[in-house]
């Protein structure tokens, strides 16, 4: 794996972003003060801060949806994918775009997922068969 990344943000309620970012997505909490929680999501660092989240809006054009901009996200091995889809599915997520494959066939063949976290902060998980098509062109 590539070198982790750090990546700071604003949540509303640190108890909600506990249970969400570790019963959900299955991140293991670290260090956190009262006013904010480390996670290591899936071999990487988000600090969770108390504080307004960023604003986004549905202003990027991929295929035929519309995402929220700016937004965060992971890729993962499709079977790890597979198995965090049914979690989500199974704890009733309500997603911005269901888990689904997109570029089915081309380059860049890959299964994503839209949602949000309890802040409203939007999460995309894209999921592929091998790392190779990661940056397939």
């Amino acid at each position: 794996m590539p070198v982790p990344f750090h990546l700071a943000f604003h949540v509303l309620d640190l108890d909600e972003a506990r249970e969400f970012y570790s019963g959900a997505l299955g991140a293991t909490e670290g260090r956190s003060t009262e006013t904010w929680v480390d996670f290591d999501f899936f071999g990487h660092q988000l600090s969770l801060h108390l504080g307004e989240p960023f604003a986004n809006a549905p202003t990027g054009k991929v295929g035929d949806h519309m995402v929220p901009m700016p937004h965060f996200g992971v890729v993962l091995p499709l079977d790890d994918w597979t198995a965090l889809a049914g979690r989500l599915e199974e704890r009733q997520t309500d997603f911005i775009i269901a888990p689904s494959v997109r570029f089915k066939g081309e380059p860049g063949e890959q299964w994503t997922m839209f949602f949000r976290d309890p802040s409203g902060n939007p999460i995309e998980v894209k999921g592929f068969a091998s790392t190779d098509g990661i940056f397939a062109d």
